[in-house]
């Protein structure tokens, strides 16, 4: 099972436009935060699209870009997740900075103020913000764990297995001589035949339901403030109604969502485990002849087995990776170039480890060290016990420096 995050505050504007610092992890706090639909996604670059809910008409939103840290992290279902992972048209909630270093920023760098401006058209300010390199991305029931909030269903209604369901979010524990300071506005949606119900080990449809008793065929029903977890994309909605988002998914018990975490979780250890653990390097302590001693930290919100496998006296490997995760030295593989040696020394850091790293440190000792292996580099470490895989022609770099290798041309496609 993959352990939550922890609970962090909501993100607060910054007074003072706030871009990371090189070897730090940014303060959550200063993080702007937005939210909106998935519509692109280039796994193999760790970036996309999203188009962004603004105070305007939704679905004329431009999809706009973003990418995320080497150290961002995404999370989908409760559980550590790849950009892969993101099924187009989720609602993901985002916590974003300015791009640390605009030279070499793979989306478009923007006017440091320009989630204040007016995108014209019925379209309203916030949806182009220049905080468009992601530290933390997560679908609504991520979001809601980690903020400790669950979703209430008032009423349903429906005809021919479609409808709207009026519901609002609050705090899971709310504080009963305040019951109404954490409840949010009362928010409609719609739900039609593809809306899936997990319950349990069960995958249900609309129509499950209606023959169980539980919703009608027709018509209204008061659903009590039913507890469940949500998980939203958009659709285009008649009526004239712009901005109304629509349910993909509904968990109506912990253990349903105990599972979907659990499939997530899996899927993403393997993933992990055939490209190897991200981190940065802190510091080199250079012997003789290419002998070195390196410390580094691994990257924060992976499964906690994982970071089990990263133990004292550990045969290891370690190669470098551009800033997308990217392995930097060709089709031979990162196997083939990498700095073989033992994990000689595992520290866990004191205190709560800011969000992005996983508080765990790692010196390693190699008696040949590559290029790509400098204070302030990103690499990925691999323990003995983790496969030796090839990775796909995408995902890694003949030239690291080619920055038109790294987002590739039409030029690209083969030409019949």
């Amino acid at each position: 099972m993959a352990a939550l995050l922890i609970y962090l505050p909501m993100a607060a504007f910054a007074d003072e436009p706030y871009r990371p610092e090189a070897g730090k992890f940014p303060a959550f706090e200063k993080a702007h935060s937005y939210r909106g639909e998935v519509i692109f996604v280039d796994h193999a670059n760790r970036r996309g699209s999203i188009r962004l809910e603004g105070s305007g008409m939704f679905f004329r939103n431009d999809p706009h870009p973003f990418a995320m840290l080497p150290y961002g992290m995404i999370r989908l279902k409760g559980a550590p997740a790849d950009l892969r992972d993101v099924p187009l048209g989720t609602l993901m909630h985002v916590r974003a900075f300015l791009p640390p270093d605009p030279k070499i920023s793979s989306v478009p760098v923007l006017p440091v103020d320009n989630k204040d401006k007016d995108a014209n058209h019925n379209r309203g300010a916030g949806i182009f913000p220049a905080e468009n390199h992601v530290l933390l991305l997560e679908d609504e029931p991520s979001y809601c764990q980690r903020e400790g909030k669950i979703w209430k269903l008032l009423e349903l209604e429906i005809q021919n297995l479609q409808g709207t369901l009026v519901a609002y979010c609050q705090a899971k524990e709310v504080d009963s001589s305040k019951p109404n300071e954490e409840k949010s506005t009362e928010q409609k949606f719609t739900f039609d035949a593809s809306t899936r119900i997990w319950q349990g080990r069960e995958c249900l449809g609309i129509e499950d339901l209606i023959q169980q008793q539980l919703w009608p065929s027709e018509g209204k029903k008061a659903l009590e403030d039913q507890a469940v977890l949500l998980g939203f994309t958009w659709k285009p909605t008649p009526g004239g109604v712009f901005t109304r988002f629509h349910v993909c998914d509904i968990w109506l018990d912990e253990l349903a969502m105990q599972r979907a975490a659990q499939h997530q979780t899996q899927s993403h250890n393997a993933f992990i485990k055939s490209r190897w653990m991200p981190a940065w390097i802190d510091s080199v302590e250079y012997g003789k002849f290419g002998q070195a001693t390196i410390t580094a930290t691994l990257f924060g919100g992976m499964d906690p087995s994982l970071y089990e496998d990263f133990k004292q006296s550990v045969p290891a490997m370690m190669g470098s990776v551009e800033n997308t995760l990217k392995h930097t030295h060709g089709a031979y593989g990162p196997a083939h170039m990498a700095s073989r040696g033992s994990i000689v020394g595992v520290t866990k850091l004191p205190g709560e480890p800011p969000l992005g790293s996983s508080g765990i440190q790692i010196k390693f000792d190699t008696d040949l060290i590559i290029e790509g292996i400098r204070p302030g580099r990103i690499v990925r470490v691999r323990p003995n016990n983790w496969p030796l895989v090839e990775l796909p022609r995408e995902e890694y770099l003949e030239d690291a420096n080619n920055l038109d290798e790294r987002f590739p041309s039409p030029a690209i496609f083969p030409k019949y």
